[in-house]
């Protein structure tokens, strides 16, 4: 029998086929031809197109980082958190372990400045955005809001993160262990006493959207719902789409190209997994995104839909005013740098109307468990 899921893993793989055969075909001086086993004449290697193609699969080959310059902008990010949230909301940086190996993984964490009694707050774990990303502050208006509906907010600075030096930037895993480090963030909110660890929610943009969802699509997991904004959801068409320049940058920390690790590739995909989801979900996606194309988002939304029709909360914008980067890609993070206050749209609007009210209906953040009722 032919289940939508069947249909869903036929889709993607056709999505991801033109890259495995580009890969398969670079080319080869052997009598075995493009196909690896067809036959033919030799095929004589274009080795200008050989070397513009070429991705490592050695982790040492993978490109390093101004890290330097990229402490020097943390410093600055941090400083301006500091001064931004005085008289507004509690502000602290923190380091907890990843519960996977012990790695050391920073944190922000923004509270409000009055504080509820014991499990008197709902939380989150918010997931930056960018594989070589951080916590920036033009998310300065959102959190700021997050806190003043009673939320506690812990961002992790997960694996790969820049600002902290070599040793975190090198340890970048895509789909792997950052994963971990994102869910490791619930067990520091656990020493918090007016944190209701039974009330706690993730969500994520882009890179952090794609953590979001593997994360919620785990078996086992301590959220109690989730979002994901614009997430990547398929790696395989992640890097066909995104090309060599992309390829060489990631591929290696996974240990080759999709056609040579498929299985690695799936695992760390989370569209493959969204059969698991036991939690609700929300997804928003761009038609004009210049980051995570709409024909990869689009497979997230429409097997959530198929598969998960009670728990999934799906929206396609079609075409919204483009944010600072990717186009329609930040349509819903639109900030003006200097004031740090939100550059609204109807869009924007609608899709933080649409968040909040998500995740007002799932964690109940007005609600204090600490108030004994008379």
């Amino acid at each position: 029998m032919v289940t939508s899921l069947h249909r869903t893993f036929a889709f993607a793989a056709l999505v991801a086929l033109p890259s495995v055969i580009a890969a398969q075909g670079v080319g080869t001086t052997s009598g075995t031809g493009r196909g690896g086993g067809r036959g033919g004449p030799p095929v004589v290697m274009d080795s200008i197109r050989a070397r513009r193609l070429y991705v490592s699969d050695k982790k040492e080959d993978f490109p390093p980082g101004n890290y330097a310059a990229q402490l020097i902008e943390q410093h600055r990010i941090d400083s301006v958190y500091e001064v931004r949230s005085r008289g507004v909301m509690e502000f602290r940086k923190i380091v907890y372990k990843s519960p996977v190996d012990g790695l050391e993984i920073p944190a922000y964490v923004f509270a409000p400045l009055a504080k509820r009694g014991v499990k008197g707050h709902a939380a989150m774990v918010w997931v930056h955005d960018g594989i070589h990303g951080s916590w920036r502050e033009l998310y300065f208006p959102f959190v700021r809001e997050a806190v003043q509906r009673g939320y506690v907010i812990i961002c992790p600075e997960y694996r790969g993160s820049i600002g902290y030096g070599q040793a975190l930037y090198e340890a970048f895993d895509y789909g792997g262990k950052e994963v971990d480090d994102a869910m490791g963030a619930v067990e520091y909110l656990k020493t918090l006493p007016y944190v209701d660890t039974d009330r706690v929610g993730i969500m994520g943009w882009s890179h952090g959207g794609m953590i979001a969802a593997a994360a919620l699509f785990r078996t086992q997991h301590p959220f109690k719902a989730g979002a994901a904004i614009v997430p990547v959801t398929n790696l395989f068409q992640r890097l066909a789409r995104s090309g060599p320049s992309y390829e060489r940058d990631f591929a290696a920390t996974i240990g080759g190209m999709p056609h040579e690790k498929v299985d690695e590739y799936v695992a760390r995909s989370p569209v493959f997994h969204a059969e698991n989801l036991r939690v609700p979900i929300l997804v928003h996606v761009a038609t004009n995104d210049t980051d995570v194309w709409f024909t990869e988002d689009q497979q997230m939304v429409y097997t959530l839909r198929a598969l998960k029709p009670d728990l999934a909360e799906t929206k396609i914008y079609v075409n919204p005013p483009i944010g600072p980067e990717g186009a329609g890609h930040t349509f819903s993070r639109r900030v003006d740098p200097v004031s740090l206050e939100r550059m609204d749209t109807p869009e924007q609007i609608d899709s933080w109307s649409r968040t909040w009210t998500f995740f007002d209906w799932s964690l109940r953040p007005y609600m204090d468990p600490s108030k004994k009722a008379k």
